[in-house]
């Protein structure tokens, strides 16, 4: 089975096919790296409004960082256009598979995530072939995504707390949402009271 038939059927993207594929060594580790062309008659996305924008020019070549495959890294290898949108000017192209200038995937950014819940930020690295700040900036994506999707509808019950977190008067103040049937952490902030 080719690996672009395997990627077509977990990570196909509407606008875009996958060109070849070739297996290189990146920083001493084997890799393999995965073009990505836009579809023919596309239309390119501006970054700003998310609307169809007409074409500008082109970009460098960039690497996103995909999820590790039998032991090998996997890099798409896109080369970002820009758009003259007529609401935000001239701007980069939105991709569905990345987010602003972040060089991970957002799949493999939600799996580094959802590991780091389970396992040390370091041992999701070393597992994933990857880095301590790239778990970090997982971690970050995910939690800035969560918050500016979250409903904040239906809360009729509060309950605060406060839990000592380092030495001497210092506090996290901790906000939950304590519905009869639903219970969640809401809001959690830092406190310093005068000694």
């Amino acid at each position: 089975m080719l690996l672009k038939t395997i990627l077509n059927n977990c990570q196909k993207y509407k606008l875009f096919v996958y060109g070849e594929t070739r297996f290189v060594i990146h920083e001493g580790k084997k890799a393999i790296e995965v073009e990505i062309k836009p579809r023919k008659n596309s239309k390119t996305i501006c970054s700003g409004c998310h609307k169809p924008a007409l074409g500008y020019d082109s970009l460098d070549e960039r690497k996103f960082e995909f999820i590790p495959i039998w032991g090998f890294l996997v890099f798409f290898i896109y080369t970002m256009r820009r758009v003259e949108c007529p609401r935000c000017g001239i701007r980069v192209e939105e991709v569905p598979w990345s987010d602003g200038k972040r060089h991970q995937i957002k799949t493999y950014m939600q799996l580094l995530a959802y590991w780091a819940k389970k396992l040390s930020w370091k041992e999701v690295a070393e597992s994933f072939q990857t880095s301590w700040p790239k778990v970090f900036r997982a971690v970050e994506y995910v939690v800035e995504w969560g918050l500016a999707h979250r409903d904040l509808s239906g809360i009729t019950t509060i309950g605060i707390d406060e839990i000592p977190w380092h030495r001497v008067h210092k506090y996290l103040t901790l906000v939950y949402q304590i519905n009869a049937d639903k219970i969640r952490l809401l809001w959690i902030g830092f406190t310093l009271l005068p000694g």
